[in-house]
């Protein structure tokens, strides 16, 4: 996700976040006959880096939309559970324009009243148990919105008091991320390889998760397909996956000069991590061998030939 008009702000671990500010943009205030005037609120959200940011997903987008809960203390400070409804802020849809602008304009309930906020990234009109809210991911993950909308992220602030400044809400990664670059090997050149129709495929991914909003979990769902990944360089692709373990003997596919060639990995996806894939294509007799080296995050060696 990018977006020219952010803000970069610094947390006490060094994480590095980009952030975009929201609220009814309005200039209003609320108050009535003899009550004193209540604040208007707006949030600020980040979305955390992963370790590796060599290609980041790190910025919302003009566009994006999330929903918000805003869920009011108890007088004696304590914590009151998220609800499906019945919360101050219900699911409340917000877009990013020049800003992030809520549907209607909100205010905090007095002066005193601290709060709980929750966000959720792509926003659903309806949600039935935000401890298990079903997201489906776009199995063709070729364009850009698709990709967008299959990144759900969560994010939350607690104990939050009453103010006019922004309430500051960091947005985490809870699918995984595989990014395979293709290489050209002996025999070929990248111009010989790209002009070679070369498709890519991800194999016998469940494509739907189960979240909770509040535990910022994910569990996949649905029956095992192929997801076609966004081509983001010459020879680079990107997907968003549910966390699961995903054995197959063609977990990756590449087609090239119209030939199928199989990779046969088991790959653990866990929630917010990224996976890297270099798959060098070597032009052997009249086919081409594919290879892959390890993954940056977890240090193993996954080198092997497809066949």
């Amino acid at each position: 996700m990018n977006i020219k008009h952010i803000l970069t702000t610094t947390l006490a671990a060094a994480a590095t976040l980009l952030t975009s500010s929201c609220g009814n943009d309005s200039g209003q205030t609320d108050t009535g006959p003899g009550q004193p005037e209540r604040l208007p609120i707006s949030i600020s959200t980040a979305v955390a880096q992963i370790s590796d940011s060599r290609v980041a997903d790190t910025y919302f987008e003009v566009g994006d939309k999330i929903g918000l809960y805003v869920v009011n203390r108890k007088a004696d400070g304590s914590q009151q559970e998220l609800a499906p409804s019945g919360n101050y802020v219900d699911n409340m849809l917000c877009q990013l324009g020049t800003s992030w602008i809520t549907a209607s304009p909100i205010f905090w309930q007095d002066h005193t009243t601290h709060a709980d906020f929750y966000i959720y990234h792509p926003h659903k009109p309806e949600i039935s148990n935000v401890e298990a809210v079903t997201f489906s991911l776009d199995t063709d993950q070729s364009t850009k919105q698709a990709y967008n909308e299959a990144d759900v992220l969560t994010g939350v602030a607690t104990d939050v008091t009453p103010s006019d400044k922004p309430v500051y809400i960091v947005a985490k990664h809870i699918m995984s991320q595989l990014v395979i670059t293709l290489v050209p090997g002996d025999g070929l050149t990248a111009d010989k390889l790209a002009a070679s129709d070369v498709k890519v495929r991800i194999n016998n991914v469940r494509p739907n998760a189960t979240v909770s909003i509040t535990a910022a979990t994910a569990t996949a769902a649905g029956e095992p397909t192929t997801i076609i990944p966004l081509r983001i360089g010459d020879l680079t692709y990107k997907a968003i996956i549910a966390p699961q373990e995903v054995a197959a003997d063609n977990i990756i596919t590449v087609t090239a000069d119209g030939r199928d060639f199989n990779l046969a990995r088991t790959i653990n996806f866990e929630s917010g991590k990224r996976y890297r894939s270099t798959i060098t294509l070597n032009k052997v007799g009249d086919g081409i061998n594919v290879g892959i080296d390890d993954w940056d995050e977890d240090g193993e060696d996954y080198g092997g030939v497809a066949e």
